[in-house]
């Protein structure tokens, strides 16, 4: 190999040359074009930064309320509002552990328990549940009646008279409710029925296993429903508590016993409360005027 040749290889005059670029117009050799060694202003090279305002959102981001838990003995106003004050009664042990026990088991065997079918937008479905009643009137929920029974358990009488003295209130009829396990419960609702009257009292004596009694305040009329929102609370209602709702709580708040995926056990809850007869004649639209018949 001659020398010229092989000073040829040695430059790489073999390779094939790529051509030549024409510069392009419009940029003089003094202003060259940016690349990554010389970026253009206000990219995120070492050329200026850019430069950010924080602006406040136009619409308020609003906070959930925190749940109250009430587990404290006591009188506990929950609201004020043009309905009047809501109000909830808890007295924790108010039955002793060893009667709580013997009426529980007693309860759970001899009362007629039964599954109540209810309507909803055209369809039935089964309580998840189980009901039974007490009273001399019929009453009526979710589209459904249960008929009068005047054939109370003497040992009902005995706790519904308790619990008379203890709330200063008289009841004449009672919604019995056996939560089998976890999986039963029942949903949001008000007992605003009018033949509970104006406001009424309800007194809620559990036996059994511990479940949670949820509250929800009715939200504003601009809230269009939406219960986001809303102010909640807690009440664990353990063996043998008795838990009365007052006042106004029933045209200002719902509540429920939801589901629950623990292992729970049976829950019986006697729910007392005052029914009264529609007199005859009563003409639609007017106020009524009902009569509290006494067990």
């Amino acid at each position: 190999m001659s020398d010229k040749r092989q000073r040829a290889r040695i430059q790489g005059s073999w390779a094939k040359q790529l051509p030549k670029q024409p510069r392009p117009t419009g940029i003089m050799p003094n202003n060259p074009q940016p690349n990554a060694a010389n970026p253009a202003p206000g990219s995120w090279g070492f050329g200026p930064q850019r430069t950010f305002e924080f602006h406040k959102p136009t619409k308020s981001i609003r906070d959930v309320p925190p749940e109250k838990v009430i587990e404290q003995a006591g009188d506990h106003e929950i609201s004020h509002g043009p309905s009047g004050v809501s109000r909830l009664r808890l007295l924790p042990g108010f039955l002793p552990p060893e009667e709580a026990d013997w009426m529980f088991s007693k309860l759970l065997a001899e009362l007629p328990w039964s599954q109540k079918t209810n309507y909803r937008q055209g369809e039935t479905y089964e309580e998840p549940r189980l009901t039974c009643w007490y009273g001399e009137l019929p009453y009526t929920y979710a589209r459904s009646t249960m008929e009068a029974n005047t054939q109370w358990h003497p040992l009902l009488l005995t706790l519904c008279e308790a619990v008379q003295r203890a709330s200063g209130h008289r009841f004449n009829s009672l919604l019995c409710n056996l939560y089998r396990d976890g999986h039963d419960s029942i949903g949001w609702h008000s007992d605003d029925e009018a033949s509970l009257g104006a406001k009424p009292t309800i007194a809620s004596l559990s036996l059994g296993d511990t479940r949670v009694f949820s509250l929800r305040k009715h939200p504003p009329l601009e809230e269009n429903g939406d219960y986001t929102y809303v102010e909640r609370i807690r009440v664990p209602l353990s063996h043998g508590t008795l838990l009365l709702m007052e006042g106004a709580t029933q045209d200002d708040w719902q509540h429920q016993v939801a589901k629950e995926y623990h292992d729970r056990g049976p829950r019986i809850n006697l729910t007392f409360r005052t029914i009264y007869e529609e007199p005859e004649g009563h003409r639609p639209g007017t106020k009524l005027r009902f009569t509290a018949k006494q067990p």
